[in-house]
Order: C-alpha cells, then sequence, then structure tokens
C-alpha cells in the first residue's frame, strides 16, 4: 500500500428507502446531498472516531454506526494489526429519513475496503453496513446501504440469505425530497407499525412491488406511478409527518409520478419524471411547509447510479 492510499476521503449519499410499496426491501441513491468522510489506515492497531462535525454523535467506536460497521469488516478480514481512523463530516442530519446512519456505514465500509485492495464486493459490504443499521435502529435493514454502496435502485429480494440486487435506474427520474426539521426516530417509527397485515393488504402491495420494478426496468413512467403505494406502512406513519397528506396533493397536482414516506420520516419524497417536474414540485411543496412555521429544507436530485465516490 503507498503511502497516497493510506487515507482518502470519500462522498457517502443520502438515499430514500422503502419506496412507498418496498418496506425494508427498496431503495435508491440520491446525488445532491450526502455525508463525507476520511478514512485512515494506520499503524496503530484499532478504530477510531478521531472527528466528527455537523452532529453531536459519539466518537467511541462501539457506539458509533461507523465503528460497528468497520469492526464487522475488520473481523471478516482477520488481521488484527490493521488499525482504522475515521473523521466524519455530516451533511445528513439524524432522524432525517433520508439515510444518516446507512450514509456513516455505508461511506466507512466502502473507504475501508477500498485501502485494503477490495477484499469483498460491494455486494459483501452490505452485511457489514447493516450492523451499523442495527446499532441505529436495533434493526439490520439493508434499504439505505444497499443503494448508498450499489447505486441506483436496489431490491433486498432476501435477508436470510443475504440477497441484494441492483436494478435499472432511468435516466429521467429525479427525486425531490422535503425534510421537515423535527426528528422521527426510526426505532419509534417502527413501533407504530403492526406486526400483521391481512392477506388483502399483502397481495395489494406485492402487485405495487412488482409493478415499479417491471416499470423500472420497461421505462414505464405511468407504471411506476401506479405503483408507489402503500397501504400497509403509510397509512400508519404518515400521522407522524406534519402535512403529509397536503405535501402529497401539491406534489401530484405538480405531476409527481408519486409521493410517500422516505425511509421511517419525516421526510417525504416526490418522484418525477424530469427535472423541470421535480422543480415545480419543490416549489409547490414549499408553499404548503411555508405556512407550518417549522424549518424544513428541500432536496431535489436526480439518481446516483454510481453510489459512494472517492472525493479527494
Amino acid at each position: 500500500m503507498t503511502d497516497k492510499m493510506k487515507s482518502i476521503k470519500v462522498f457517502a449519499p443520502a438515499t430514500v428507502a422503502n419506496l412507498s410499496c418496498g418496506f425494508d426491501v427498496l431503495g435508491c441513491c440520491l446525488d445532491t446531498v450526502g455525508d463525507e468522510m476520511m478514512i485512515s489506515i494506520t499503524p496503530t492497531p484499532g478504530i477510531r472516531i478521531t472527528k466528527i462535525e455537523g452532529a453531536d454523535l459519539p466518537l467511541e467506536t462501539h457506539k458509533n454506526v461507523a465503528g460497528v460497521a468497520v469492526e464487522a469488516l475488520l473481523d471478516a478480514y482477520n488481521n488484527p494489526t490493521i488499525g482504522v481512523d475515521i473523521e466524519i463530516y455530516k451533511k445528513i442530519k439524524a432522524g432525517s429519513g433520508i439515510g444518516s446512519s446507512a450514509a456513516s456505514s455505508a461511506g466507512a465500509v466502502w473507504a475501508v475496503n477500498h485501502l485494503l485492495g477490495t477484499p469483498f464486493s460491494n455486494q459483501e459490504l452490505v452485511a457489514f453496513a447493516m450492523e451499523g443499521e442495527r446499532l441505529a435502529s436495533g434493526n439490520a435493514h439493508a434499504d439505505n446501504v444497499a443503494p448508498a454502496l450499489l447505486g441506483g435502485f436496489t431490491l433486498v429480494r432476501s435477508y436470510t440469505p443475504l440477497d441484494v440486487i441492483k436494478l435499472h435506474t432511468p435516466q429521467d427520474l429525479v427525486m425531490t425530497v422535503i425534510h421537515p426539521q423535527i426528528e422521527v426516530k426510526t426505532s419509534d417509527s417502527r413501533s407504530v407499525i403492526k406486526e400483521k397485515v391481512t392477506l388483502k393488504e399483502a397481495i395489494h402491495q406485492w402487485g405495487n412491488v412488482g409493478g415499479l420494478i417491471a416499470g423500472l426496468y420497461t421505462e414505464d413512467y405511468e407504471l411506476i406511478g401506479r405503483s408507489l403505494e402503500d397501504v400497509i406502512i403509510e397509512p400508519l406513519r404518515s400521522i407522524l409527518i406534519p402535512e403529509f397528506e397536503n405535501v402529497k396533493k401539491a406534489a401530484m397536482s405538480q405531476g409527481a409520478l408519486g409521493c410517500g414516506i422516505s425511509g421511517s420520516g419525516p421526510s417525504i419524497f416526490a418522484l418525477s419524471k424530469s427535472m423541470d417536474t421535480a422543480t415545480k414540485v419543490a416549489t409547490a411543496i414549499r408553499e404548503v411547509y411555508n405556512s407550518t412555521g417549522l424549518d424544513f429544507d428541500i432536496h431535489v436530485s436526480t439518481i446516483n447510479n454510481q453510489g459512494i465516490k472517492i472525493i479527494s
């Protein structure tokens, strides 16, 4: 390993999980918002979180999602002499619903893997990054870390055994995301979900998942829009998000293909066919939230088909 390769800075992108119909199995990667991380391989064994800017997060390795994820990777790499220093520059707010913990987990394992000469595939890295998600929410889900690592749209076909598939990404798709400045913890958002659903609801949801994937591959935008429907999770979680129904109506009135909760919320996503439509959607949903008195951020982003990338 050369001196030049002992340290890299990476962009770890935000992600939108679930995509309405695909709870815990579908996600996509954004391009205009994400964390930055500086990862270094050092001669001193162990994992150290040396700096965090932009968020009040623990520096202790076992309490930080990046530290836990890298620990899982190094356990599998099985070389106790490896040392890793991690600097995290948070640009994604915790509890935003656009994959803040996933960006840290995925970015850290991707960078360490790159510095070690890529002994693991990006598919294999998903399992390590999931350990960070386990720490963050109590559940080792992959619907955010998978698109962050693989780019584009991803499907978790199975968790046991883990089977992650990168899907086709139509180039015209653009995501608009509004993030109200309230925190909805993933663990709290999961607590409102029913443990059992009816067969009728399950059949409806399965059809939408299949329709969305078919729509992505055939670039049938009307089919994509019809499939962005959630009959199981959204009716329960949407009550935690101010003005959710009005945001959805505003987005659809401007031509969005579909609109729903991003991950566990409180962010709301709207998927559109063009940048022009996505920008109009952003204006419409901004007007809805301007009347609430709440602070909020709005992101408009194409779909990032690469995922994590080196920036220096």
